[in-house]
């Protein structure tokens, strides 16, 4: 059984034995603005990861003292908050608000999905009464939704806030399903049935469950939802590929990148999606736009020399596109939490941005 697994410094180092990027600097598309990158690795921790983001906030957690410990960020490294509960021997934050924060916490040996409201103290767990093990990987701030086990088996579920709240979204006939994000109104997972690994979204109930594993695919998931948008993965033709869907099997589209051997949308705000893909044996965090051949690499944008690079999560205001991660800095052999950040242009500035393109291009015809 495995829930929300997290990668541990045995893991990484079997993982990340490979070539790095190397230097790199930043850079831009054409009609592009630049991708700024903040290192947010909290000072004296070994590995950290930023899961979820929204414009003022990341959530994640960081390796202190060999101890997972849960934490956000609101601006540099120098801004983290430890959240971990006191009793825990190991938390993380999987998903943020900017006021709530939901994830799950091991005390007493036991695996406790919770919510915190910004500090350690604030920590209220989550885990029903009769399961043996649960964790939450999303919040609205009303609404979480995670998993679950019950008598061996993992079910995804929701919560209004508290642990007599959950309600299980397991469909009937499955043999295990998860729930990784909300809305309120859909969820969005996976359920296991006759053995495959299928991709859906839910209602709030386990009967509203809906089926989006793609035609000729042997497994799939879906990461996150806007309710109009889900993106996820899915494994077609014996590779593993990104996608999004809206709400239903046939509408499933690969963000599967050119030389990719490997990718995975891990979140969508609707009109981009966020993840990474395996491109020469590395993987590489970026972005796309609803097709493939978007793809826009964010390993560029980082300097200095770092081999694998992940993008968990994304999100967007009118100013500015927010891409939270992580990367293995070659420098300090570490995993460092990162974020991306990259301006909206203004309609005025995008035409100029375009204008300056077509002239360029002129000037290269001629």
């Amino acid at each position: 059984m495995k829930i929300l697994p997290i990668r541990t410094r045995g893991a990484r180092a079997s993982a990340f034995a490979a070539a790095a990027i190397g230097s790199v600097v930043l850079c831009a598309g054409s009609a592009q603005a630049t991708w700024t990158v903040t290192n947010l690795h909290p000072a004296g921790s070994d590995q950290s990861h930023a899961y979820s983001t929204t414009g003022a906030q990341r959530s994640g957690n960081a390796d202190i003292g060999g101890v997972t410990q849960a934490g956000i960020w609101s601006g540099s490294a120098a801004s983290w908050i430890n959240l971990h509960p006191a009793g825990s021997t190991n938390s993380s934050a999987r998903s943020t608000t900017g006021t709530q924060q939901a994830g799950f916490a091991q005390i007493g040996g036991v695996g406790q999905a919770g919510i915190w409201s910004g500090s350690a103290a604030s920590w209220v767990s989550l885990h029903p009464a009769g399961a043996t093990t649960s964790a939450a990987a999303a919040t609205t701030g009303v609404q979480q939704a995670g998993v679950a086990e019950f008598g061996g088996v993992v079910q995804a579920g929701i919560w209004s806030g508290t642990a007599g709240s959950f309600v299980s979204l397991h469909p009937t006939g499955a043999s295990e399903s998860q729930a990784f994000g909300t809305t309120g109104a859909q969820q969005s997972g996976y359920a296991v049935l006759s053995g495959v690994s299928r991709a859906g979204v839910w209602s709030g109930t386990g009967a509203s469950w809906v089926d989006l594993n793609p035609a000729g695919s042997l497994g799939s998931r879906a990461l996150h939802t806007t309710g109009a948008q889900q993106a996820g993965y899915a494994h077609i033709g014996g590779v593993q590929q990104a996608g999004i869907w809206s709400n239903s099997a046939a509408s499933w589209v690969s963000l599967h990148p050119a030389g990719s051997t490997n990718s995975s949308a891990r979140s969508t705000t609707g009109t981009q999606q966020a993840g990474h893909a395996v491109i020469g044996g590395l993987f590489h965090a970026g972005v796309w736009s609803g097709t493939a051949g978007s793809w826009d690499d964010l390993s560029v944008a980082l300097t200095g020399s770092w081999s694998h690079t992940f993008a968990f999560s994304i999100w967007s205001d009118a100013s500015f596109t927010y891409v939270s991660g992580a990367g293995l800095n070659n420098t300090t052999n570490q995993l460092e939490a990162l974020l991306w950040t990259q301006p909206i242009p203004t309609p005025g500035a995008a035409a100029v941005l375009g204008l300056a393109g077509l002239m360029g291009a002129g000037r290269r015809r001629r």
